[in-house]
Order: C-alpha cells, then structure tokens, then sequence
C-alpha cells in the first residue's frame, strides 16, 4: 500500500497571530495541537518523531511548560520541518535540499512525520515574515582564513546590537550566527589553519548567544552555550577565549563558592601573551564573584589587578573585539558594583557617580542596571529619598527593554521603598510603577 501523507496545514492557519507567536516563544504544544488536528498527525508520532516521550507531548499540547533547550528546538524543528529562522535557528541542511524528502522516508519508515513537511506551506503563508532572518552570505564550501576574517568582522559588527538592545532582541540573531558556523564546520573542507581559527570563532560566538540568552532570563540555554563555548575554545586552543568562558560560568553560578573557583579558573588561562583588555575583564569577574561571596579583600586584590592591567596597557596593543569595552568608566562601575554587594555605600556611591555622570543613555539597559546598585548603597547608607530618585531614572531606561535583569535587580529595591510610602519622592516612583 502507498503511504499517503497528511493533508498539509491549511494556508490561512498558518498566518495567525498565534502561530507566529507560538514559534517566536517556541511554544510547540500550540504546533502540536494544530498538527493533530489539521494535518491528522497523532501526538505518539510525534513524540517518537522528536523524541520526546508521549506524556511530555501531551503535556505541551495542553500548554504546560516549553521546551527549553535549542538542541531539541532544533531536533523539533527538522522532525516538523519548521524552517530554522522561524525558532531561531540556522538554516537547517534540509531547507537547501540536502536531504530529499524521499531520503527521510527511506531512513525513517513510510509512517515517520519527517516523511511530511508539516509547515510546508509556511514560506508563501507569509509566516517567514514573523521572524526575519539576517542576510547570510551562503557558506563557501572550502573555507579560507580570509573567509573566517569576514565572518569575524561580521560577528563584531553584530556584537554592537548588544549596545543597545536586550538579549530577548538579540538572542535568536546571535544563536543564528553560532549554527550557521557550527554547520559550516560539519559542512565545509578547509585550507590549512582555517579550521582551527574558524573553531574559535565559533567559542565566540557560543559566549554571545550565551550572554543574549543570559540577558534574556534564558538560564538553561546560557549554561550551556558556555559549556560548549569552553569546549571549541580548548579545541581551538585560545586561552584567551578559555579564560572568557569560564568567567561567563562564573558569573551566572548560582553557588558563591562554586563562582570564586570558576573564576579563579579563568584567571589561571591568562598567559604572557594575554592582552591587558583580557586581563582586566577576568579579574574583574573574579572580583564580583568575590564580592558575591562575602570576601572584602580577595575582592580588593583582584581590582586591583584588573586596574593595574589597564593601567600598563601599552597603546598600541590590539584586543579582541569582544573585550574591548572593557575600560576605565567600565571598571569603576564594576568597583561600585562590588563595593555595593560588600555593603560598603561610601566606597561605592562616590565611584559609581563619577562613572554613571559619563555613561550615555542610549546604553539603556545597562546604565539602568548600574543605577540599581547606586540606589542599593543609597538605601544601605539610608539616603531613601536619593534611592528613589535614582531607582525612577533606572525605571524610565529599562522601560521597553528587551532584558530580565533590570526588572529583577530592581523589584527588591521597589520592595524596601515601600516601607517608606510616606515620602513624597517614594510614591513618585511607586507611581511609575502603579500609574
């Protein structure tokens, strides 16, 4: 008997709103709904299609939990045929024809989903305007170092959005970045040294996908772009990029001591060789891990360290684009912001005053980050009415932001100002909040 495939989803219900949303938040128990119900696709092929128990399944159709990992987004995503740039992804090898459907069937059963392209239609359905993908020169199929230099030039010209936007804008950006060279790599043959180098680019760009995914309240997806960003950096043997990841790791640990070691971790990379940039950058998350742990001194040590690198940086020394924010107004921030965690207001208020009076608005999230650890010491040193003023400049910044840590490092403060509702410059801020 021939297999006869399910009938495809129909046009219209692939230009919903809702569709397009459920894909943007990778929220597959929407998909899966409209698959069984549209294209007659049993939620047990399903589950033995994307490998994932049928329970679990259910459990998402019902629309409880999400997936989470962009290993099985993108294991869901080629079982259902979703284009890449729909979730967030590269494009997958079977969107360019590498692999014809008739191939699937013949590894996969005449009964496998993979058999049908689920969202087939979704590229005329106007679906693919949902999430636009970047413009993507097409991978070379041998590679040479001047190929890895370009796209180096490219991640860096990318690396700017971080500027001035939050990681729920930039995540799926810089993760498209990080499959595409992660499928070059599986993909391509290589000229002498270019493997190597594009391999580190590669750790790169994991830690700016990880950072995005970080800033993005992604936890999970963070983690481990860092883990394998640790990895290709040690493939690549660029200790530099090593010594980065581990800082990375150190700087979302949950456990303080765990934090100190990852940290000390990455110092322990740094070689003769290591530029000053580099140097300062992972001593001063040695520092926060410090200060986070409750050691006032080991703290101290290494900002110093950190200032002294930057103070003995030769002027012509090149540093690699993803350090070279690190300056002077960068590392008094991170001294107020330690000093801050210490519980040390007159250390921290007068350096992060001086450092904030430089920093431009336009670096929203950001600077309203930094503001909520000067409003920290204010309400330490119990200067309530200077809190509240700076926790509303913090507000009107983080408004619109695509970034969870704003809103989180600012909700305790919002709580301690609530036992002060008396002051007038209190309910000024509690108003923006409650309008």
């Amino acid at each position: 008997m021939t297999y006869q495939p399910p009938t495809a989803l129909p046009h219209h219900l692939l230009s919903l709103e809702g569709m397009q949303r459920a894909l943007a938040g990778h929220d597959f128990g929407t998909v899966f709904r409209l698959a069984r119900r549209h294209a007659g696709i049993s939620y047990s092929r399903i589950a033995a299609a994307c490998d994932i128990k049928p329970e679990r399944v259910g459990t998402l159709a019902r629309g409880r939990g999400r997936i989470t990992t962009f290993s099985k987004i993108a294991e869901i995503a080629d079982a259902l045929r979703i284009p890449g740039h729909m979730v967030g992804l590269a494009p997958r090898p079977w969107e360019a024809g590498d692999v014809p459907t008739d191939q699937y069937a013949a590894e996969n059963g005449p009964t496998s989903v993979r058999r049908r392209s689920i969202l087939q239609v979704a590229s005329t359905a106007g679906l693919a305007a949902a999430l636009p993908a970047l413009h993507r020169p097409p991978a070379p199929k041998r590679v040479t170092i001047q190929d890895v230099r370009r796209l180096k030039e490219r991640t860096a010209r990318l690396r700017r959005l971080d500027d001035i936007l939050g990681g729920g804008d930039t995540y799926r950006v810089y993760l498209g970045e990080y499959q595409a060279t992660k499928a070059m790599l599986r993909d391509s043959a290589f000229t002498p040294d270019a493997r190597q180098h594009l391999v580190a680019l590669l750790a790169e760009q994991a830690q700016q996908a990880g950072w995005a995914a970080f800033d993005g309240g992604r936890q999970t997806e963070a983690e481990s772009l860092y883990t394998e960003s640790r990895t290709a950096a040690e493939e690549a043997g660029d200790s530099d990029l090593l010594g980065n990841a581990y800082a990375f790791l150190a700087y979302q640990t949950a456990d303080r001591d765990a934090a100190v070691e990852i940290a000390a971790s990455s110092c322990a990379t740094i070689t003769p060789g290591t530029p000053a940039g580099v140097r300062a950058l992972l001593h001063e998350r040695l520092a926060w891990a410090c200060a986070v742990a409750g050691q006032p001194a080991a703290t101290e040590r290494a900002l110093d360290t950190a200032r002294t690198a930057l103070d003995t940086q030769p002027a012509d020394e090149p540093q690699p684009d993803w350090a070279s924010w690190v300056d002077q107004t960068e590392l008094d921030i991170m001294t107020g912001r330690c000093w801050t965690e210490l519980r040390r207001p007159l250390r921290a208020v007068p350096v992060l005053t001086r450092a904030l009076d430089q920093y431009a608005d336009h670096h929203a999230r950001d600077k309203a980050l930094y503001l909520s650890w000067l409003a920290d010491s204010y309400l330490t040193a119990g200067e309530v009415e200077a809190a509240a003023a700076v926790t509303g400049r913090a507000l009107d910044l983080a408004a619109g932001v695509a970034s969870v840590r704003p809103r989180q490092r600012l909700a305790p403060l919002l709580r301690q100002l609530r036992q002060h509702a008396e002051l007038s410059a209190v309910q000024d801020v509690l108003a923006k909040i409650n309008p």
